[in-house]
């Protein structure tokens, strides 16, 4: 389902990771240091690092640049308006929104009656990367901690740093938090290694957040679609989910090949590639903002509570500790409010008409 579209808009939109035009350079230098004798010895230990997660001579990662500011950033919400993202096809480019996927993705007559009989398979679960499907910010926090280490420096153990070391981009924090780097060529040195410290842990990472595998084969055996979508480059992501053992369960994946510039675009993406609409899918979701982007898009959402407290995920749809409090169940509540939309007028009619004057013997005489 995932390389090629199975309904009827097939024909007009098709993503594929060369659909859009890179925005990062073709070659990235691993170090531009000027320092002593220990300059080549640095490199060579930044070369071989890099290889470990699968990174050759020119910066890149299994074939893929690296990006330090996709992985350590905070990322664009998105589609606060309901807009989506351009892509192209032969005939010129194609905008996609929120509406315009909700109304090509409707289902067809044989699938509304399949749905009928079995609702689950109509909903699209979609899964954030971070936090959710993996606990990348002990991994985000592990890399931070080595770098520290190496360029001999320290981090402050105040809580507010640790949340910025997690949720903000690498170059506010190494310039305006940690004050490690007052020149580009330092920082971008920076970034470059904390990516590469990040690939290094995500290698080792072999277990995925607790429950999320028996909450998975109770999906599965629904019948019901998944997507994760992460900004990591789709050659990690899938070795990550199949050191994990999740790789079967999931349809779709939305990487940094997709070209997704905000997270809300990420998600309207996962919905295609499951063939569902974004009204009937439900996002799986950690942080506020993943929470706002899905709403958005007209999304469900879901809170994992624990990298943020519950009082700030107030907005979500439903919030747990963990996912062995989800059942099926707990998916179809989510939408029983909706319903279809002729049976919603037709009440709406019965509910407006008023009520007949019963005629009796004293209303005639």
């Amino acid at each position: 389902m995932e390389a090629s579209l199975s309904f009827r808009s097939s024909s007009f939109l098709h993503l594929t990771p060369t659909s859009f035009s890179p925005h990062f350079p073709a070659k990235l230098r691993l170090t531009r240091l000027k320092r002593s004798n220990s300059a080549e010895k640095h490199q060579n230990l930044s070369i071989l690092i890099g290889k470990a997660c699968g990174s050759d001579e020119n910066g890149s990662v299994n074939g893929f640049p690296v990006l330090p500011n996709k992985i350590f950033m905070e990322e664009a919400i998105g589609a606060e308006y309901g807009e989506g993202f351009e892509t192209f096809r032969p005939d010129g480019p194609l905008k996609v929104d929120v509406d315009f996927l909700n109304d090509r993705l409707q289902e067809g007559f044989l699938q509304r009656i399949r749905y009928a009989m079995k609702p689950d398979e109509a909903y699209g679960l979609i899964f954030s990367w971070d936090n959710v499907v993996a606990d990348t910010g002990a991994l985000k926090l592990n890399a931070w901690k080595q770098l520290a280490s190496e360029e001999g420096k320290e981090i402050p153990q105040d809580d507010n740093v640790q949340r910025l070391l997690l949720y903000a981009g690498a170059d506010h924090v190494l310039d305006k938090v940690l004050l490690w780097g007052r020149v580009q060529n330092d920082l971008d040195r920076l970034k470059l290694r904390l990516s590469q410290l990040y690939c290094h842990n995500l290698v080792q990472l072999s277990e995925p957040v607790e429950g999320l595998k028996e909450w998975l084969d109770a999906v599965a055996s629904s019948h019901i679609p998944c997507a994760v979508v992460s900004t990591l480059d789709r050659r990690n992501m899938v070795e990550a989910l199949e050191r994990m053992g999740l790789k079967k369960y999931f349809q779709a994946i939305v990487s940094e090949e997709d070209g997704m510039d905000s997270i809300a675009h990420r998600f309207l993406s996962a919905a295609l590639k499951l063939d569902r609409k974004p009204s009937k899918c439900v996002v799986f979701e950690d942080d506020p903002r993943g929470i706002t982007a899905a709403h958005n898009c007209t999304m469900m959402a879901v809170a994992l509570i624990g990298a943020h407290p519950a009082y700030d995920l107030g907005q979500a749809d439903l919030a747990v500790a963990s996912f062995n409090e989800l059942s099926v169940i707990n998916l179809r509540r989510l939408f029983a409010h909706k319903g279809s939309s002729f049976m919603e007028m037709e009440k709406q009619i019965i509910e407006t008409t008023p009520s007949r004057r019963k005629l009796t013997i004293d209303t005639i005489f």
